[in-house]
């Protein structure tokens, strides 16, 4: 099993002023960690960066470092009350390995970590003075295995990979030559979940697909209808008379490319714990819905993940006399610990909870939609294919903006993007203060109930 640890951008700057302090000596801290545990991938995210003081250690060398360990006792305690992980981290300079050193600290520290906790995995990682980091599962018994990847999530992206380099194929030549080979087989190891296969979902998956990423996880609970066809890429009206669902489509599609990308699918709503799970498992999402609450949804499940989240939002308004009013688009990007969805007013919690009932008691809804409580949700808005694959391709480009930083701007200036092709306006605005109701769920992964989310939690329970 792949295990991989990712930081905020946050937490690697809190590490890189401890590590590296002014007397060149080194430092240590240690990061307790929520876990996705999946079945082929455990993910460990960091929800809290613990520094060991200076004045704890005993020996401080350029070298070496021999720290008390009084602090990490109730760190222990906590990571066995909520199944957490351990890593501990130090910083090296211009020395890019393990140290025999580490080796014996590592042998000597981690049986105690065991002891005190029911599970695992717990490792051991190392910063290097650049900013790169790479790290390994140390088990019971003093074995290690590297972690398939290191990886922060900021304004950029960059991912630290363990393993053989990834061969560029014939039909990867092209993209190696725009991006450089290291982005290639970053995108070749990457796993990224799509939500939402129809307008601008569709476009998204395509272009991810071409640009040869190694996983897509597709969800989506709905079925190729007619009124589909004109706006959902490799639809047809075979697929519509047969009821063929989206992810299924999608997937078929990308299997006839033959580009090696590896496809799972769910044709299941975004409200489903097995779902939940799935997306958790990825390095990257996309959300291309309209629902308030699934958006909601997906933005708490890349901060409890600490998943960076690509969201696409597009508006055509008709004006009912064979025209349109508006037609716009805007694709946010949002990391954990930031600003959110709803810090930045794209809709309130009352929006929220209208959305919820609609789709869970649609009586009720109807029935406080009657007596004036509830604002009506829109059900059904038109769609063009041209405004959907332009506002994809602004998504994706951020993606790859972010994994190859090539832009002459900071990738801190571009959080959102906002267009209207009818009032010929495009903006570029940075990130918000963090999101108070969202920032304390960073890292803490897999919970029960998942996310604080009761639903989950009935879902989880009738299955």
């Amino acid at each position: 099993m792949d295990t991989s640890l990712t930081l905020t951008a946050r937490q690697a700057d809190t590490l890189a002023r401890h590590l590296f302090p002014d007397d060149g000596c080194e430092a240590v801290a240690i990061l307790l960690c929520g876990r996705r545990s999946g079945a082929m991938r455990h993910r460990l995210v960091v929800q809290r960066v613990v520094t060991i003081p200076y004045e704890d250690c005993s020996v401080r060398l350029p070298d070496r470092v021999t720290w008390s360990t009084k602090r990490l006792e109730p760190l222990l305690s906590e990571a066995a009350r909520l199944d957490l992980a351990i890593v501990k981290i130090h910083g090296h300079v211009a020395f890019d390995r393990f140290s025999e050193v580490d080796d014996a600290s590592d042998r000597a520290l981690f049986p105690s970590v065991y002891s005190w906790t029911d599970g695992g995995p717990h490792g051991s990682a190392i910063m290097m003075d650049d900013g790169r980091m790479f790290g390994r599962v140390v088990d019971e018994s003093g074995c290690f295995e590297p972690f398939a990847h290191v990886n922060v999530v900021g304004d950029d992206l960059p991912f630290w990979h363990a393993g053989e380099p990834i061969e560029i194929e014939g039909f990867g030549q092209r993209i190696a030559q725009a991006f450089g080979t290291g982005t290639y087989a970053r995108l070749r190891r990457l796993r990224i979940a799509v939500v939402g296969c129809s307008g601008t979902g569709s476009p998204v998956i395509e272009q991810l697909a071409r640009n040869c990423v190694g996983a897509l996880v597709l969800v989506d609970p709905d079925h190729i209808e007619d009124k589909n066809l004109n706006r959902i890429l490799n639809s047809t009206r075979a697929d519509a008379a047969a009821a063929r669902p989206k992810v299924d489509v999608q997937a078929a599609a990308i299997e006839a490319m033959g580009l090696g990308t590896v496809v799972e699918t769910y044709h299941a709503d975004l409200f489903d714990a097995e779902v939940v799970r799935a997306i958790a498992e990825c390095d990257v999402v996309f959300g291309c819905m309209d629902s308030v609450d699934g958006r909601h949804l997906l933005n708490k499940l890349a901060t409890f993940y600490a998943l960076p989240y690509f969201d696409l939002g597009v508006k055509l308004e008709a004006d009912g006399r064979g025209g349109v009013d508006q037609v716009c688009g805007t694709v946010h990007y949002l990391q954990p610990g930031g600003s959110s969805l709803l810090s930045r007013k794209v809709y309130t919690m009352e929006q929220v909870r209208t959305a919820g009932l609609y789709r869970t008691d649609r009586a009720a809804y109807k029935a406080q939609l009657a007596q004036g409580y509830l604002r009506g949700v829109v059900e059904d808005r038109p769609a063009v294919i041209q405004l959907n694959m332009f506002i994809a391709s602004l998504a994706v480009n951020e993606l790859l903006a972010r994994l190859h930083p090539y832009r002459i701007d900071p990738n801190g200036d571009y959080a959102i993007h906002r267009v209207s092709l009818s009032h010929g306006i495009y903006e570029h605005l940075e990130d918000g203060d963090p999101c108070l109701a969202l920032a304390k769920h960073v890292g803490r992964g897999d919970i029960t109930p998942l996310l604080d989310w009761a639903e989950l939690s009935e879902r989880k329970a009738a299955a």
